[in-house]
C-alpha cells in the first residue's frame, strides 16, 4: 500500500493519466457489451424487458413517498440504460422498437 504524498506532483499526474485510462477502457468496453447485446434480436427483447420493468415509459408518482422514491430510483437505471443505448447504437433502439410493435 503507497501513501500518498501531497508534494509529489509528477505522481499525482501519472496516477491521473492512468486513472483516465481506465475509465475510458471501461467506457469502451462497455459500449462494445451493449452493441454486442443489441446486436441480436434475443438481446434486444431482454433489453426491452429491463426498459419496461423499469418503467421509464410510464410516471413513477405514488401517494406513498417511499414505494414513489423506490419507483424513481427503478425509473432512474432505466434511463441512464436509454442514455446508453442513444449514445452507442441508436439505430438498433429503433429496431428493438419496431419488433416490440410487431410482438405487441
Amino acid at each position: 500500500m503507497s501513501s500518498h504524498d501531497p508534494l509529489d506532483i509528477r505522481g499525482q499526474e501519472q496516477a491521473r493519466e492512468e486513472a483516465q485510462q481506465r475509465n475510458k477502457l471501461a467506457e469502451k468496453t462497455e459500449a462494445e457489451d451493449i452493441k454486442w447485446q443489441m446486436a441480436n434480436k434475443r438481446g434486444r427483447r431482454i433489453v426491452y424487458r429491463l426498459l419496461e420493468r423499469a418503467g421509464i415509459w410510464q410516471s413513477s408518482f405514488n401517494t406513498n413517498a417511499m414505494q414513489m422514491a423506490f419507483n424513481e430510483g427503478r425509473r432512474n437505471e432505466g434511463l441512464a440504460l436509454l442514455a446508453k443505448l442513444m449514445a452507442y447504437c441508436p439505430e438498433l433502439y429503433a429496431v428493438m422498437l419496431k419488433e416490440q410493435d410487431k410482438n405487441g
